[in-house]
């Protein structure tokens, strides 16, 4: 506590020895705030009375004392009184948020969110009441809370809905649910995106993606931009309940919105495309996710299994076609695929199988292409790095490596130091970095040492101040070979930066699927990744290095009609990766050209 907050009469009543430091002291009577209280004291001489410390030491003040006393609090009241502009001390924001805290509006926004965090829709509901028999105002928040947990629970109550002897369970989060977003707008508090998809969510839980549907209509003519969360509710209600078309509508909508549907999105079209036997819709929805997810989930490969194995994919497609066509389209779409539709007739052969090193499918011995990436990509792909990275680094540091690398660059390959030097978990290692340094040379057309990113902090101190790393520290720097991030900055967007810049192959086992790599869109970098990330494994047996694969792993259409998927790994160096290949004889046979 400090003397210009807080004082008040009954805090100086309650603190004798604070009470008599503070008369005794010249120097804070000119605090308005103190003076006012000190004030509030020499009006009702009669609060003293149970204080002997303090009435003893205040009367028996000098008369110089107390005349200061009373001509400085008197002159304080005056000028307050007086003054234009109140003399009000504005509270720090910290004391405003602490303030906001306690107040019964934050008291509340507290509870709900507890419950949230735990799950408890009863406890929510509880408080919920209280607050409206108490006539407290919620707001948007509040609702909004309240909503979520109503659209997420399973709570089942026994409730009288016909007689006493007549019971019935109901969902108390659907019961509730409609009565607060009603509620809400009786009290005039304007929805927003989540209002609306949480409301949406209660009515998929209550079998109805048409009121879904409708919630979401109803939100985009209040001027709110969807979310992909939003179409949720009546896209998967309507693929639940077989009703292809209306959700074929959902799809078209979302689509309209400007709106991308993600995997899971994109499966439940595909589940009901193969339920409803819609060949086109099928060949559609495999091609969208080509585009956009590439590599498949296991449980996402075994519905196209089940579509290629079925009756209806057997008797689907061409018996002949346009050769020169197909071509003209896989030349257009940038190789592995052509989207002519389905070519062949008769039974598919349906196995899980792998590549060889070269891209070789080892059940029908067709090879996969590597597709290519347009140049022009690649150079606005830097470019939006380097504007991300400038916002979130101190752009002198990051404008000074884009000049640095301009001047010793470019380089064939850029080597993540830190990751590589950590990869056995325990200690940095300059030596593991150095091994994989010389392995990644050895591939080097140029021979060049390749770029070394570390950050500052690595090379000062600890492992580097040993003779042998000091030695290989500078050598690193004669041959223009390291670049060490400033502090406070994060070096991956130097070493991801220098790698899409030159054009080079980068070398790290990180996943890159953190938030900074989200940050960076799933339509390019996923590509520019499988190109150039380069992975290794160091062990007592030397170095080895996984380079990119001379073929894209993403679904390809082939030319002759077959078709394989990629089921999504976890990039273990060690693991092949598993393929779907989808194969029938008859398209290798064709002969007619339509």
């Amino acid at each position: 506590m400090t003397f210009s907050s807080h004082l008040s009469p009954s805090y100086l009543l309650k603190n004798s020895s604070f009470f008599n430091f503070f008369i005794k002291t010249h120097s804070i009577l000119s605090n308005n705030t103190n003076n006012r209280a000190l004030l509030h004291l020499l009006q009702y001489p009669s609060l003293l009375s149970s204080k002997p410390i303090i009435k003893n030491n205040f009367f028996n003040l000098s008369t110089n004392k107390k005349h200061y006393l009373c001509t400085s609090t008197a002159s304080a009241i005056s000028h307050n009184r007086n003054s234009s502009t109140p003399n009000v001390r504005t509270p720090s924001k910290r004391a405003q948020n602490k303030a906001q805290r306690q107040s019964p509006e934050g008291q509340l926004r507290y509870k709900l969110d507890m419950c949230s965090k735990d799950g408890d829709l009863v406890e929510a509901l509880r408080i919920y009441d209280d607050a409206r028999s108490n006539k407290f105002s919620l707001s948007k928040h509040h609702y909004n809370v309240l909503l979520y947990l109503c659209s997420s629970s399973d709570v089942l109550v026994q409730e009288n809905v016909f007689n006493q002897k007549d019971e019935k369970s109901r969902n108390l989060g659907l019961r509730r649910g409609f009565e607060i977003f009603k509620q809400m707008g009786i009290d005039g508090i304007a929805p927003d995106e989540a209002t609306f998809t949480n409301a949406s969510r209660l009515a998929a839980k209550m079998e109805d993606p048409e009121m879904a549907f409708e919630l979401l209509k109803k939100m985009m003519n209040s001027n709110i931009p969807p979310k992909l969360r939003s179409y949720e509710p009546a896209l998967f209600g309507f693929c639940n309940k077989g009703e292809a078309n209306k959700a074929y509508e959902v799809d078209a909508h979302m689509l309209a919105s400007g709106v991308t549907p993600e995997e899971p999105q994109l499966v439940a079209l595909l589940r009901v495309s193969v339920n409803v036997k819609n060949a086109d819709k099928v060949y559609e929805i495999i091609h969208r996710l080509r585009a956009s997810v590439r590599q498949v989930s296991d449980s996402t490969a075994k519905i196209i299994e089940e579509w290629f194995k079925s009756k209806e994919a057997m008797e689907v497609g061409k018996e002949s076609w346009d050769v020169n066509k197909v071509k003209e389209g896989i030349v257009k779409g940038g190789g592995g695929w052509h989207g002519q539709g389905w070519l062949g007739k008769g039974e598919w052969k349906v196995v899980k199988t792998e590549m060889d090193e070269n891209g070789v499918c080892h059940c029908c011995g067709e090879r996969l292409v590597c597709i290519d990436i347009d140049p022009l990509e690649t150079e606005n792909f830097a470019n939006l790095l380097s504007r991300l990275a400038c916002q979130r680094e101190a752009w002198a540091n990051f404008n000074q490596f884009q000049n640095w690398l301009k001047n010793n660059g470019p380089f064939d390959a850029v080597i993540d130091g830190a990751n590589v030097s950590l990869n056995n978990g325990h200690a940095f290692s300059f030596f593991q970095l150095n091994a994989v340094v010389e392995r990644v040379r050895e591939f080097s057309p140029t021979k060049r040492l390749p770029l070394i990113i570390l950050h500052t902090g690595r090379v000062v101190g600890g492992p580097a101040n040993s003779p042998k790393n000091k030695a290989l520290i500078e050598q690193w720097r004669r041959f223009g070979a390291l670049y060490t991030a400033p502090k406070g900055s994060n070096d991956d967007w130097y070493w991801l930066y220098a790698a899409v810049n030159c054009k080079s192959l980068l070398v790290t086992n990180d996943e890159m699927r953190d938030h900074l790599f989200q940050l960076l869109g799933t339509s390019f970098f996923p590509r520019w990744k499988e190109k150039h990330q380069v992975r290794y494994k160091v062990s007592r047996d030397g170095t080895v290095l996984q380079l990119p694969p001379p073929y894209s792993i993403v679904i390809q259409e082939s030319e002759r009609g077959g078709w394989h998927i990629p089921i999504a790994s976890a990039d273990d160096v060690d693991t092949p990766r598993q393929w779907v290949c989808a194969s029938r004889a008859s398209t290798s046979l064709n002969s007619a050209i339509s």
